[in-house]
């Protein structure tokens, strides 16, 4: 029950790569989203600095808003953060230093029926399932999500499931960096199929995390739900 997120037409804005690899002949702008083990680790090549990094602060201490303040004057470089922040949707731009993602939807595609649309927050009934699927049947998950105040980095979607208290899925995807606006950005992972057979059918609980890279989690839920040997029937 393991995913890995396919390409959407919302291309997140990638600020720190772009200045991380200003110079270098790695290809920026393009988002990699994949999906990753526990024990896997990446690599980042680093190339030679911009002198006019060091006049772009990157910290904490300064908001998005501020950034763009900050030598306005000076042509050359408000060129250049135009280049780098033109995506930027200023009116979703704040004073606040941290980033703010909500979650807007998380829905579930199956072909021939209509889409599931889970409640957030989920049930407060921990014991109860919020949804059923038929087994071996085949299922998208989408979700949408909105960026306001600061560029969020390295934000990442994790689902770990149990069965009768045995881990039977861990997926991690990594999503990418995003750059504050208000129309929500959507992505939609790759098809899966449920499993089969008497074994499979059942209760699962379930945890949905989203974090970013400076492990600030903007949702973290658990649910429970149910796989069984037919579609429920419509109320």
């Amino acid at each position: 029950m393991s995913a890995a997120v396919s390409a959407t037409k919302d291309v997140p804005f990638n600020l720190e790569e772009e200045l991380k690899n200003k110079g270098t002949n790695k290809v920026v702008g393009e988002t990699n989203q994949v999906s990753y083990n526990d024990d896997a680790e990446g690599t980042e090549s680093e190339g030679e600095e911009d002198p006019k990094l060091e006049l772009l602060d990157l910290g904490p201490q300064f908001s998005l808003k501020e950034q763009l303040e900050k030598d306005k004057d000076d042509e050359s470089l408000r060129k250049w953060k135009e280049q780098l922040l033109g995506g930027i949707d200023v009116s979703a731009v704040g004073e606040n230093k941290e980033p703010e993602v909500k979650i807007v939807s998380l829905t579930i595609i199956c072909q021939g029926r209509p889409d599931l649309i889970l409640p957030i927050p989920f049930t407060s009934d921990a014991k109860k399932s919020i949804f059923t699927l038929k087994e071996g049947s085949q299922y998208r998950l989408k979700f949408s999500f909105t960026v306001s105040n600061n560029i969020v980095s390295g934000l990442k979607y994790t689902n770990v499931v149990w069965k009768t208290g045995v881990r039977v899925d861990n997926t991690k995807i990594m999503l990418g960096t995003f750059s504050p606006r208000q129309e929500p950005y959507t992505y939609e992972l790759e098809e899966e199929t449920t499993p089969s057979g008497l074994f499979a059918r059942g209760t699962y609980s379930a945890r949905t995390k989203f974090v970013d890279d400076d492990r600030k989690c903007y949702l973290d839920t658990s649910y429970h739900f149910d796989i069984q040997k037919s579609w429920p029937t419509p109320i």
